[in-house]
């Protein structure tokens, strides 16, 4: 006797089709949510650093990484070594030689380094070398440095000037800074205050004026907020 193969019912292959679609919301609603956290820790970290920036101006009465060595010795803890001196190229600038602008690489570097000793940002930095390393300077959630500095390197090239700005530094999605950019800004990544920016490394194709470059999986982007 020969016996029937018996298939699913419609009702077995809806409650199937339900339990696929709740997944499937649940895998989106989740990458929502880290999207989500992402934003929000890159636009915390820029405000961060303006506010570390301004707390440290308003107590010292000047510029971090412009402050003179011979000040940072006197006023902020734990900059001396063992020797009780610090070099001027980690400490400061020389004597007579501050502007008010964080406006070289050395003093983008030493920036980080009196922020940090002052308590105005969590790590501890160490002021040393010119180009950023993991020892002298903060790096995004994506692993790449950040910059703190006065320049016009941020779009449109051609006509920019120097500013301060916080740079977020390399290796983000252009989708996240689009909607960093639309949260906080206008959207165009050459206008406004948030703007695209080749600062180690990114290419100017993270950009699909008047937006971001969202369409085609560009990761290695970044930007500067200006201020």
């Amino acid at each position: 006797m020969r016996k029937h193969q018996q298939g699913f019912t419609l009702i077995e292959i809806a409650i199937v089709l339900v339990i696929i679609g709740l997944l499937l919301g649940g895998v989106l609603k989740g990458q929502e949510l880290i999207q989500n956290a992402r934003v929000r820790n890159i636009i915390a970290l820029q405000d961060g650093v303006k506010a570390a920036y301004f707390g440290f101006q308003d107590r010292y009465r000047g510029v971090p990484g412009d402050y003179p060595a011979a000040n940072a010795l006197s006023n902020i803890p734990g900059v001396a070594n063992a020797a009780g001196a610090c070099p001027i190229a980690v400490c400061g600038t020389a004597a007579g030689a501050s502007n008010g602008l964080i406006d070289t690489a050395q003093e983008s570097i030493t920036a980080w380094f009196h922020l940090s000793r002052s308590g105005f940002i969590t790590g501890t930095y160490d002021g040393i070398g010119v180009a950023p390393t993991p020892t002298n300077t903060p790096t995004n959630p994506y692993g790449s440095p950040m910059q703190l500095i006065n320049d016009a390197v941020y779009e449109p090239a051609a006509t920019a000037v120097a500013r301060n700005n916080v740079k977020t530094g390399a290796g983000i999605p252009a989708t996240i800074l689009g909607e960093v950019d639309r949260k906080i800004d206008d959207g165009n990544p050459t206008l406004g205050e948030f703007r695209f920016s080749t600062f180690n490394g990114p290419g100017v194709a993270c950009m699909n004026v008047p937006g971001w470059d969202v369409n085609n999986n560009q990761t290695n982007c970044g930007a500067a907020s200006l201020f």
